[in-house]
């Protein structure tokens, strides 16, 4: 967890920079719904990569996926410790009856 909370702080640092030297800063400035679609590309990626790639290729997607997640959450100001501790509550919960009172 340690490498995320690193990136959660470098994401802060770097919404506020220049989008010409900050691809996080670029982000930031083409607003939510450009975040929303690049994270909605590279889920999509990731499960390309699950069905037809090697496990590097995965691995990649995957950190993708993380990081554009964490862009998102920190436009919306969602402290990555939220996340983790809905997480936590998760935990030890059936998954299907954690699904089944989200629908309640």
């Amino acid at each position: 967890m340690e490498t995320l909370h690193r990136l959660e702080q470098t994401i802060a640092q770097r919404r506020s920079a220049d989008p010409g030297s900050s691809y996080v800063a670029q982000l930031t400035s083409r607003g939510r719904p450009v975040m929303a679609r690049k994270l909605g590309e590279e889920a999509v990626e990731a499960t390309i990569a699950s069905l037809t790639g090697d496990d590097a290729e995965m691995v990649g997607e995957a950190a993708d996926v993380l990081f554009h997640l964490m862009v998102l959450l920190a436009d919306r100001g969602i402290p990555l410790d939220d996340v983790l501790a809905e997480l936590d509550r998760r935990e030890g919960v059936s998954g299907l009856d954690e699904k089944a009172s989200r629908s309640e």
